[in-house]
C-alpha cells in the first residue's frame, strides 16, 4: 500500500496545494507562552480577540482536546513581479499582493473541507478545518510540521515559496506519522527589520503590532495615531515591504491559482477614484474580496491618509469634498490630507469655512491639531 501520507500530498496537490506536512498536534510547545507575553504587553493593539481567546489559542488541544494530529496545507500566491517598486510610487494606491484576487478565505476553505472528508472517510475519525478564522496558530504548526519557519519578520519563511504562502489546517483526532520540523534558516540577515516604515519590529522574531502598517490599514477602525500617518506612503490595504525584501524570494515562483492573480482595480489604483467611492461603489469595485472586510469609510481614510502623503495638488478637490462625508472618520482624514496639500493661508481659510459648522469632536480635532 502507498504510504497514507503520499496519498493525502497527491489529494492535496489535486486541489491545488503547494505543499502538504504533518505534524503532531498533541505535543507541547512553546508558542503559546510567546503568545501570552505578545498579549501582555498590550503589541496585539485592538484585537481584542486575541485576548479574549488566549486560553484557547495557546495550544491546538486547548480548542480541540481530541485533536491528535495537524495536516498543514500551503498554497501559493506570489507575485508576478516584484512589488518593491509599486510601494515607492505615491502616485497610486498599494494594495497588499494578497488581497489583490479572491478572499483566500473563501478559496482555501472549500478545498480544505474536501480533503478533510478524505481524510475522515479513510481514517474513521473526527476532523476539523481552519482558515485563519478560528483560535488556532497556524504559523507554529506549520514550522512544526516542516513547510518554514517563522523568520525575523515573525511570518512563515519557505525556502521554496519564500514568503507567498497560505496556509490552511486540518486537525485529526487520527495519529498519523509526523514529517520534521523545519529550522530557521534567517542567519544574520536583517532586510526584513531593515525595511519596516515604522520600526515595528522590537527585537528579531517580534512584532508590535501596534506600529505595523498591516494592522493600521486593516485591523485598526479609528483614527490612526498622526505619528504613521506620513510614514504610510501610498500604502492603502497591507504592507507587504518586510515580506517583498526577503532573500528567500528568489526561489518563489507566481501564483498557480487563478483567483489569487490580481484584478485589475488592485494594481496601481488611481488614489482620487478611491477616495470617490461610496458604499455600493466600494463594494462593487472589490468582489469576493478581503479588502471589503474593512468597509468603504475605514478604507477612505487609508485612501485620505495616501493622498496626504502623495504631494499631488490636484487632489485638494477631492480631499476638500470628504470633509462633508457622512462619516466622522472620514472626514478627519480628509483634514489631515488638506493640512499635507495646502499651504498655511490656502488651510487656515479651509478651516475657518468648514470648521463652524462641525459636531463632532474627533474631527474638531484634527482640525485643531493639523498644521500645514
Amino acid at each position: 500500500m502507498p504510504d497514507l501520507r503520499d496519498l493525502l500530498r497527491t489529494q492535496a496537490a489535486d486541489l491545488g496545494f503547494s505543499i502538504c506536512r504533518f505534524a503532531s498536534a498533541a505535543e507541547p510547545w512553546s508558542a503559546g507562552e510567546r503568545l501570552a507575553h505578545f498579549v501582555e504587553a498590550g503589541r496585539h493593539g485592538d484585537m481584542g480577540w486575541m485576548e479574549t481567546t488566549l486560553e484557547r489559542r495557546s495550544h491546538p488541544t486547548s480548542m480541540w482536546p481530541g485533536a491528535r494530529t495537524a495536516i498543514v496545507l500551503g498554497m501559493n500566491y506570489g507575485p508576478d513581479e516584484d512589488p518593491l517598486p509599486e510601494m515607492a510610487d505615491r502616485s497610486a494606491g498599494y494594495i497588499s499582493v494578497y488581497a489583490r484576487g479572491d478572499d483566500y478565505h473563501e478559496v482555501i476553505k472549500g478545498r480544505l473541507k474536501t480533503l478533510a472528508g478524505q481524510v475522515a472517510a479513510r481514517l474513521k475519525a473526527d476532523v476539523k478545518v481552519f482558515v485563519d478564522t478560528a483560535p488556532l496558530m497556524e504559523k507554529p504548526l506549520a514550522q512544526r510540521a516542516g513547510l518554514g519557519w517563522q523568520g525575523k519578520h515573525t511570518n512563515l519563511l519557505s525556502r521554496d515559496h519564500g514568503n507567498w504562502l497560505f496556509l490552511g489546517v486540518i486537525l485529526t483526532a487520527a495519529e498519523i506519522t509526523p514529517d520534521s520540523e523545519e529550522t530557521e534558516h534567517c542567519g544574520t540577515c536583517t532586510a526584513c527589520l531593515d525595511a519596516c516604515p515604522t520600526n515595528a519590529f522590537p527585537a528579531p522574531f517580534q512584532l508590535d503590532a501596534r506600529r505595523c502598517l498591516s494592522y493600521l490599514t486593516i485591523e485598526h477602525a479609528g483614527p490612526w495615531p498622526v505619528e504613521f500617518r506620513p510614514l504610510t506612503g501610498s500604502r492603502i490595504y497591507g504592507c507587504d515591504d518586510c515580506l517583498a525584501v526577503c532573500p528567500w524570494n528568489k526561489f518563489a515562483q507566481g501564483a498557480r491559482e487563478a483567483r489569487f492573480l490580481a484584478r485589475e482595480a488592485s494594481i496601481t489604483p488611481r488614489l482620487g477614484d478611491l477616495a470617490s467611492l461610496d458604499d455600493g461603489a466600494f463594494r462593487a469595485l472589490f468582489p469576493k474580496s478581503p479588502i471589503r472586510r474593512i468597509g468603504r469609510d475605514r478604507f477612505v481614510r487609508n485612501v485620505l491618509y495616501a493622498i496626504g502623503n502623495s504631494g499631488d495638488a490636484g487632489l485638494v478637490g477631492v480631499a476638500s469634498t470628504l470633509t462633508s462625508d457622512a462619516s466622522p472618520l472620514v472626514r478627519g482624514a480628509a483634514v489631515w490630507a488638506l493640512s499635507r496639500l495646502l499651504d498655511g493661508p490656502a488651510f487656515a481659510a479651509l478651516r475657518d469655512d468648514r470648521q463652524s459648522g462641525e459636531t463632532d469632536a474627533e474631527v474638531l480635532a484634527e482640525w485643531a491639531g493639523s498644521e500645514a
